[in-house]
């Protein structure tokens, strides 16, 4: 009787169209940020780009993609339901960003100096010993993981993932929406509809194609696209194991030059879709941890075997996806479309088609849905501790807008780079922006760490929420948080004690210790 009932549980569905203009919309725009940032800030030629790293972009995504999705319909054979839906998967953006101006742009700059002949190889070996050691961190971690879920609340696990959608989706978004409000609140308005109204067009035409048609027209109609002169003829790149590169990366010099960025950042990959597996366990759709994590590590390592830079981490987003009606297929698709792009180089066709502006309707939506997950899924008690959690993801984006800003303003350049005169600067309008560094620095860590202190509160188990102070004292002793140091145009993690913040957290332990023998209840629990 099981077997009849999964085996109607198909590949593909109709809510698996809406979930792949999501998700591809999604992992598009990381391959757009690969292209802007490799060409024209780390100096990548066509053959590099598109002979190495694209390709490689695409093994890791197929890889991800393919398992989650044969997972999914595993999940469904096993339990006999026809709701599975698969764990979201692609580029992760944070440690994008940090390989390239944590790693690779001092990598080149250092090979510039020296006199190198091709500095941007130089930078791409770099990266590719920073994808890999994040890599093994991701797979190791796999081992450890379901203890770190176990002993954590959801509310700090999902509160921290809702501080990120805020701020680094759910914000960005909208503020797409209001720089061109014909095209962004128009979809909007469809996706508000379908998704929110529980409504579907006649003919069952899925209201993600929908949103990014009428976008396409729109942007069209209104002169928002195309945005450049027509894109150069595709180059097509083919996937081909780089060990030779790879290997010239694992020098000594390297692992030490970089490590302070390796390892947080194989880390916060870890704990992210550790979160992540536990959103999609509160939307119903329980996965087995440690083979979803390690799978995430092998894709991460395949990506630095075959010339990417850039880790993968399961994305946010599953009750999200799972709403839309998505379920094994969207992943498949998603594998399909991104190798596709990769392989051929029509990256630049099709953002010149369809802007990303015709879709950014169904990310907001996304990112709306995971806060508001953060609040359904958790006992109404642990509102506050919930909330509590949402502050260090939003404090985080705030720092990166403050960075963006003074990059734009001209900062961040040898004549005028990031330094300690800034937080002077900031403070006279009363900004404390050292404030906003410490706190983005291991920000998902201090997320987690302080919504469940709170939820041990709110229960009056004052002994558990002195021990996740002690937890934030230890990991801030082991620069793992709140340390920053000033690089030319940005902050980054310093693997160096923070004993300020050793000792505030050592102090709160204290205040919670004591305070089961100064206090006593005002109401009943």
């Amino acid at each position: 009787m099981q077997s009849e009932k999964a085996s109607s549980m198909k590949w593909f569905v109709r809510g698996d169209v809406d979930g792949f203009f999501g998700l591809a919309l999604d992992n598009l725009v990381q391959l757009l940020v690969i292209d802007a940032l490799c060409r024209f800030v780390l100096g990548f030629d066509g053959a590099l780009l598109y002979g190495h790293v694209l390709p490689g972009v695409a093994v890791s995504i197929l890889v991800g993609n393919l398992y989650y999705g044969w997972q999914a319909k595993r999940l469904a054979a096993s339990t006999g339901r026809r709701d599975i839906c698969a764990l979201p998967y692609g580029i992760n953006t944070v440690s994008l960003f940090a390989h390239v101006f944590l790693v690779m742009l001092p990598a080149r700059f250092v090979a510039e100096a020296a006199g190198a002949e091709d500095p941007a190889r130089v930078a791409w070996q770099a990266g590719l010993l920073a994808c890999l050691g994040s890599g093994i961190i991701e797979f190791g971690g796999a081992f450890v993981a379901e203890k770190i879920r176990k002993a954590t609340p959801r509310a700090a696990l999902l509160a921290t993932l809702a501080g990120i959608a805020l701020g680094f989706i759910s914000f960005e978004f909208l503020f797409r929406t209001f720089a061109a409000p014909v095209v962004g609140l128009t979809t909007l308005a469809v996706v508000l509809v379908v998704y929110f109204g529980r409504v579907r067009f006649k003919g069952g035409i899925p209201g993600g194609l929908v949103a990014v048609v009428l976008g396409t027209a729109l942007a069209w109609i209104t002169g928002l696209s195309p945005t450049g002169p027509p894109p150069q003829p595709p180059q097509f790149g083919v996937p081909v194991p780089v060990l030779g590169d790879l290997v010239a990366s694992l020098t000594w010099s390297n692992l030490m030059a970089y490590v302070a960025v390796i390892i947080p950042m194989g880390v916060f990959n870890v704990i992210g879709s550790l979160q992540n597996i536990e959103s999609a366990e509160a939307a119903g759709d329980s996965f087995p941890t440690k083979p979803s994590l390690a799978v995430n590590g092998i894709g991460t390592i395949a990506a630095a075997i075959f010339g990417s830079c850039f880790p993968t981490t399961i994305y946010i987003g599953h009750p999200g996806w799972k709403g839309l009606g998505a379920r094994a297929g969207y992943s498949v698709m998603n594998a399909v479309f991104i190798t596709v792009i990769c392989l051929t180089g029509v990256l630049g066709h099709i953002v010149y088609v369809i802007p990303i502006e015709a879709g950014m309707a169904i990310v907001l939506w996304i990112g709306m849905v995971i806060t508001a997950q953060a609040f359904q899924a958790t006992p109404r008690e642990h509102a506050p501790a919930v909330v509590m959690g949402l502050l260090p993801g939003i404090g985080a984006w705030g720092a990166l807008m403050a960075k963006h800003g003074l990059r734009a303003a001209g900062a961040g350049t040898p004549e005028f780079p990031f330094s300690e005169s800034l937080v002077g600067e900031f403070k006279k309008s009363s900004v404390y922006i050292d404030g906003a560094f410490s706190l983005a620095e291991g920000f998902i860590f201090t997320a987690m760490i302080l919504s469940a202190a709170t939820v041990a509160i709110i229960g009056r188990r004052f002994g558990t929420a002195a021990t996740w102070c002690l937890v934030a004292a230890v990991l801030s002793a082991l620069g793992l948080m709140h340390t920053y140091r000033f690089t030319l145009g940005d902050t980054a993690l310093h693997l160096e004690p923070s004993w300020s913040f050793v000792v505030g957290y050592a102090m709160m332990a204290a205040v919670f210790f004591v305070a089961r023998f100064v206090t006593e209840p005002t109401t009943s629990h």
